[in-house]
């Protein structure tokens, strides 16, 4: 409706209330002389009519309710006044403005995805704070070791570590497949980029690594050494819940956790070594989400997706640590040709399962992701010299705020895979203190109750490299053979 034709129905509505009230006042003053008990109601009628309608029209809000529209009793009865009139026609006919209806289901949606909304940002403001402070934590660093004149070591920081988190709008922190553009000028592919054979990535460097029981020479990366952590690793400072949750966790707002549930004896004290030997199967490796990439990945090519850091990772901890891996390289998330993430986790399960059932030795299940952050995130630290994606831990509680314990998706588990991802992430602050993010904690399953060393594991985001997730599989593996031989 054009702005004269809104001035023209004002001027109209202020001349018929005006009117309305005239002769309302000269209808009262002639029943005042004459009163009779049917003229009072029929006046009162006729104050509550031009009062509603006065309402209806400059006040619409006041009519919302819920419901279907047939709850709107004044609204039919004004319809039939409007068609007797002439200038009601007209202004109907301009309105472009309907009373609003919200049904059941459409208020179920609009609060669900306000709480999807939330969750976003609240996990965006965690993820920006934690990574603001490492970077701050890497400046200081860099700063007094060039006021001492001293060379810093294989954690010191590095250009690439300073993302600016400034203002970044929250996304999922699951799954996303939006193909990032920095570092397009560092092209690689699945061998090139580190997803080399077993024998090529342990005879890099050998000359400068040490010697494994078996006589063979180990990769110099494999020699971690220990560094001054950014957290604080005192029992006393872990023994505080608090300290524990706020500095090794996040947790989503659909879920809650509390100090009977996670305590550092707990989690440390756990004893994780695997007990088999590899004569026999020992750790499964698949990808709930097997399409996922970098931001440098070639479509349909599966070395530079998840799957190809996940070949690499099998090859380091066959040919280098020499555990006996299982690689599953189903795709769970393509149906029909078409990427379709919705039922992933449900049509992994069984397949899983049925690996694990013909191979009891199996004692380490890791489900291999890489993150989705949003596009101006880059998260990346520098080990060894290397540019390398962060990784972050993925936990479910099978508890939410809404429903408590879901009984449907029970866990035996719980305990054991949060010391797991605890105890990866207490020693990757001893070795390697900026690689771990974090450890996320939400509400569902996600396929960790098959077996005590279970976790998801997100490396990196669609923002990092190819080559920076295939680097990160080096720590990881350090960090992972150091939990498993109880270190």
């Amino acid at each position: 409706m054009g702005k004269m034709d809104r001035i023209i129905r004002d001027v109209l509505w202020a001349a018929a209330v005006c009117l309305a009230g005239y002769l309302a006042g000269r209808g009262y003053m002639a029943l005042r002389d004459h009163p009779s008990s049917q003229a009072e109601k029929l006046m009162e009628q006729a104050y509550q009519t031009v009062g509603e309608a006065a309402v209806r029209s400059w006040l619409p809000g006041c009519l919302y309710q819920e419901g279907e529209e047939s709850q709107f009793l004044l609204a039919g009865i004004w319809e039939n006044v409007e068609e007797h009139f002439p200038l009601f026609t007209y202004l109907k006919e301009q309105e472009t403005v309907e009373p609003v209806v919200e049904d059941e289901s459409t208020r179920h949606d609009i609060i669900a995805k306000n709480g999807d909304t939330i969750t976003d940002r609240i996990l965006a403001e965690n993820q920006g704070q934690a990574v603001e402070e490492e970077n701050q934590a890497a400046r200081d660093e860099k700063t007094e070791g060039e006021t001492a004149g001293e060379t810093s070591g294989p954690e010191a920081s590095s250009d690439s570590e300073t993302p600016d988190t400034s203002g970044q709008e929250g996304e999922d922190a699951g799954s996303n497949e939006s193909a990032g553009t920095e570092e397009a000028g560092e092209e690689t592919s699945g061998g090139e980029s580190g997803g080399a054979s077993g024998e090529d990535a342990a005879g890099e460097n050998s000359s400068e690594g040490e010697t494994a029981a078996d006589g063979r020479e180990m990769p110099a990366w494999t020699t971690a050494v220990e560094t001054s952590p950014v957290k604080d690793l005192s029992m006393e400072q872990l023994s505080d819940f608090n300290y524990l949750l706020n500095n090794f966790f996040v947790v989503d707002p659909n879920t809650t956790i509390d100090s009977s549930q996670m305590s550092a004896d707990q989690l440390l004290n756990d004893d994780l070594k695997i007990t088999g030997d590899n004569a026999s199967p020992q750790i499964l490796i698949y990808h709930t989400h097997s399409q996922e990439g970098f931001a440098d990945s070639v479509e349909g090519d599966e070395n530079t997706s998840v799957i190809g850091v996940g070949n690499y990772l099998e090859s380091i901890l066959r040919d280098v640590f020499g555990y006996n891996v299982i690689h599953l390289k189903n795709t769970f998330d393509v149906v029909d040709g078409q990427i379709d993430r919705s039922a992933a986790y449900n049509y992994a399960q069984p397949v899983v399962q049925q690996v694990l059932d013909e191979n009891p030795s199996i004692e380490v299940v890791i489900d291999l992701h890489r993150d989705g952050v949003p596009e101006d995130t880059r998260l990346v630290t520098e080990i060894n010299g290397k540019p390398t994606a962060q990784v972050m831990y993925f936990n479910g509680l099978s508890y939410t705020v809404n429903n408590g314990t879901l009984d449907s998706l029970p866990n035996p588990y719980i305990a054991d895979n949060l010391a797991f991802s605890f105890q990866l992430s207490y020693m990757a602050a001893r070795y390697y203190p900026k690689f771990t993010r974090c450890i996320y904690l939400k509400g569902y399953r996600y396929n960790l109750h098959m077996r005590p060393r279970s976790i998801l594991l997100e490396v990196g985001a669609q923002t990092n490299t190819v080559q920076e997730a295939m680097n990160a599989m080096e720590p990881f593996s350090v960090i992972l053979n150091k939990v498993l031989k109880g270190e």
